[in-house]
This record gives C-alpha cells, structure tokens and sequence, in this order.
C-alpha cells in the first residue's frame, strides 16, 4: 500500500492529518462546512443515530441550511476543536463547533480547560456483542471461543482509540472470569499474536476486518452490530453478551457507556436550541431504535 508523502504548501505540524492509506476517512465528515450554520462534533459511534436526529432537526428548522458534523473516536475532534483545523490527506479544513458531543470524561477535560461550561447527558449504550460473519463459519458462542488459536479477534486500537479499547477489554476480561477463566491466560491466548487492532477509527475499520476475512469476530457496541446487521444482512450477524439480539441485557461485566453533549462558547445561532432538541421525545426514539437507550 501505497504511503503518500504531504503535497501542502503551508506544512503546520500542530494540525492533526487525519488520513490512513487505504480507507476513506472523509466518511465522517458530513455536510457542507460553508453553507452550514450550525456545527457538531461528536463520537462516532453512535453515527446512525445522530444522523437521523440531525435530519429531523433540519427538517424542522431549514433556516439552518445545513448541519455540519464530524463523527470521528474523540482524539482527532478534540484536536480539531483546539487546533481549529484539522487535514483530510492534503486537504485542510478549518471549522469551530457550536455543540460537542463525547463520552463524559472527554467532556469533563474539555470543562476544565475552559472550551465548553458544561455538558448534560444524550443517551447510553448497551454494552458489547461479537460481531461474525453471517452464519457463524468459527461456532463463536461466547469470549470462552476467543482463546482458540484459530480464532482472531478484531478491537479498537490501545493508543488512538483509548476509552473504546479499554472498555472491551475490561468486558471481555471480566466476563471470562465470570466463566471461570484466569484472566493472564485469557489475556495471553486472545490479545496474543492472533490479534487485530484497528488504526484509529474502529466503527468502520471492525466490519471491514471482519468482511474482508482479515479477522474472524470483532468486539463491538450492540448498537453497532445492530447498525451491520441491518444494512449488510448478507454479510454479518452477533453473538450476544448478555440477553438476546432483540433485547440486550448485559451483565454487570459487560461495560456499558454513556455519551454527554455541550456548546462550544455560547453555541451560536442554534446550538442552544440543538441541545434542547437533543433532549426531546422524538430523538429518545431515534436513539431507541438504533440500540442505545436515551
């Protein structure tokens, strides 16, 4: 694979280059930053849903034009909203948010440093599933299958996706020792040579793993598995980790987390009143219908 060099003509090391050969990251980013009146940053994961409540936002508001919005894990959003630009490959891209939307410690950081005053919650997750292709080619039926040498697990990356990465590994770490298994030999057999970590963006870079026969089950959100299995039913189905596919009910050790939202300064012309929206009916049965409970 080819590892292009940089072709700018200003070269600013502090903008973060959010570029990986081979995968289109411009997948999230959506809208037209010129013609939008109303900005968001947000985690990515719960995209699908987002997307929906951002749509009926602008359908109720159309003086807005268009929404902007970014659904990246938090650390290149972060650093777009401090640096105030961010590259796409050699594309730069210079945009302020007017609402942020983050897992709360992310916007606890953000509080303390001055750049948001304060964040309420949106919505909560249901915890993890693996996610196989469709049919179960391996017989994965629980993390106990994950120790098999010819299995190869798929997770988010230790470095750029910390939070993601930590809160599947405590899950599948503490439900192997709800079935009995020690921890270090779990550790050693699953997250061993067998391994895949993805680079930086592992709500697309999981079902790609798994689609492409690069790794054999992924750990994901059941709200992402959920999104997979309902657009690419021919390619994937999950194994529950907790209750059934229709109705997750996961165990103590099965992590869930929740996701906050807050302006940015004074949150421009309409902010305010996303926020707002944000907290309505209407999205709590958006993100209901996505998996995730408002």
């Amino acid at each position: 694979m080819l590892k292009w060099p940089a072709e700018t003509v200003l070269d600013d090391n502090q903008i973060e280059n959010w570029c990986e050969p081979g995968s289109n990251r411009i997948l999230d980013f959506h809208g037209d930053p010129l013609k939008a009146k109303l900005v968001v940053f947000s985690d990515g994961n719960h995209h699908m849903a987002l997307e929906d409540a951002l749509k009926l936002f602008h359908d109720r508001n159309p003086e807005v034009v268009d929404i902007f919005y970014a659904t990246t894990p938090p650390y290149p959003i972060v650093k777009l909203l401090q640096a105030e630009a961010i590259r796409l490959g050699n594309l730069t891209l210079s945009v302020r948010p007017h609402v942020f939307i983050s897992p709360p410690q992310v916007m606890e950081r953000l509080r303390a440093s001055g750049l948001i005053k304060h964040h309420a919650f949106l919505a909560q997750n249901q915890g993890s599933v693996l996610l196989i292709p469709q049919g179960n080619p391996k017989n994965i039926q629980s993390p106990h299958d994950l120790m098999r040498a010819d299995i190869r697990l798929f997770i988010s990356n230790p470095d750029t996706e910390k939070t993601s990465y930590r809160g599947y590994r405590q899950t599948l770490e503490g439900l192997a020792r709800r079935q009995g298994l020690d921890t270090d030999t779990f550790f050693d057999a699953v997250f061993g040579d067998t391994a895949i970590y993805g680079e930086r963006i592992h709500h697309r870079e999981a079902p790609e793993a798994v689609a492409d026969g690069n790794a054999d089950v992924a750990i994901v959100y059941y709200h992402l598995a959920l999104r997979y299995t309902r657009i690419f039913p021919d390619l994937f189905e999950f194994v529950p980790l907790g209750g059934t596919q229709g109705k997750p009910l996961p165990p103590p050790e099965n992590l869930t987390a929740r996701i906050h939202m807050g302006l940015v300064g004074d949150g421009g012309d309409w902010g305010e009143a996303l926020i707002k929206f944000m907290q309505s009916d209407a999205v709590a049965q958006i993100y209901a219908h996505y998996g995730l409970s408002p």
